[in-house]
């Protein structure tokens, strides 16, 4: 149970961090919007490249990725449902909200808790890869041709994708990934620093808007969030753990494995792309705040019940 201990209380120190520098005055709410786009455009990118040009591809395959992207497809699902029928939100609203809903805390939580509770950190490569090369790229086109001037032509829904700097830094970590190229020094060292800045600077900015905007809780919608924190937490696990256990008969370690990384908060990455869009961003910062304060007792609560 280390490892979940662990993974929170390092991101929660940067974030304190960040609540603390915006309340001194070292950093303001400019500050907040350039570290966003500081890890969107540059930080981000770069680290793409690096985490998945030395990732084994074939670790997405794995026996549990049915499961995981059953849980993915549900929570989403039911997210974009509700934004569309229920309180009939705009493409850009519903986009964000599913990410609340369904991208999981993969990368600065998920590895630890990978390594420390299931004892191989590589068990969070499937639900990392799959985030960052489906899930990302459809819902970041849907957020550009949403939220852009250009007019919706094909030529426009096929070209889009290929100008998010995220995507091309995914694809061209793919790229080494599946021609086993490993970059030279020289071009190595830079990208691994730059990268290096993306987890920090997404926190940062986490802290500041929680310094500068309204507190959690007290930006409005608190049905709606309470309904996408409640489709990541509980169905999104559930729905991943019956798929697991009696869709797909798989050994308890690996049902452990895919329950408790579905458990995973909404990750902060979803702040910066609300933040980079300017779709939603306090709703999208209150999920991730509450999903993480209340994924303590689930993660724990999962790992007791199925370890």
């Amino acid at each position: 149970m280390s490892g979940i201990l662990t993974g929170f209380s390092t991101i929660g120190a940067i974030i304190v961090l960040g609540v603390a520098l915006g309340h001194f005055g070292v950093l303001d709410v400019q500050a907040q919007r350039l570290l966003s786009r500081l890890a969107f455009y540059v930080a981000n990118p770069a680290l793409m490249v690096t985490v998945l040009g030395e990732t084994d591809i074939s670790t997405v395959l794995s026996a549990g990725l049915p499961a995981s992207l059953g849980g993915v497809a549900i929570a989403a699902g039911l997210q974009i449902a509700a934004s569309r029928y229920v309180w009939k939100s705009s493409a850009a609203e519903t986009t964000i909200g599913a990410f609340c809903a369904a991208y999981a805390n993969a990368g600065n939580l998920g590895l630890p808790i990978a390594g420390y509770v299931l004892g191989d950190a590589s068990l969070v490569a499937p639900m990392l890869l799959t985030q960052l090369l489906l899930l990302q790229p459809v819902g970041l086109t849907v957020l550009d041709l949403s939220t852009g001037d250009r007019p919706r032509t094909w030529r426009t829904v096929v070209t889009t994708p290929f100008t998010n700097p995220l995507l091309i830094g995914s694809l061209v970590g793919v790229l080494l990934a599946l021609t086993d190229v490993r970059l030279p020094a020289p071009v190595r060292d830079p990208l691994e620093l730059i990268g290096g800045m993306a987890i920090p600077a997404m926190l940062l900015a986490y802290g500041l808007s929680l310094r500068f905007g309204p507190l959690p809780g007290k930006g409005g919608r608190l049905a709606r969030t309470g309904l996408t924190v409640f489709l990541k937490l509980a169905v999104q696990p559930l729905v991943t753990f019956l798929l697991a256990r009696y869709a797909l008969g798989l050994d308890e370690a690996t049902v452990l494995a895919v329950t408790v990384i579905a458990a995973l908060p909404t990750a902060q990455n979803v702040f910066v792309h609300a933040s980079r869009y300017g779709v939603d961003v306090v709703p999208a910062r209150d999920c991730v705040f509450l999903s993480t304060v209340l994924s303590v007792p689930a993660l724990f609560a999962v790992a007791t019940l199925l370890a």
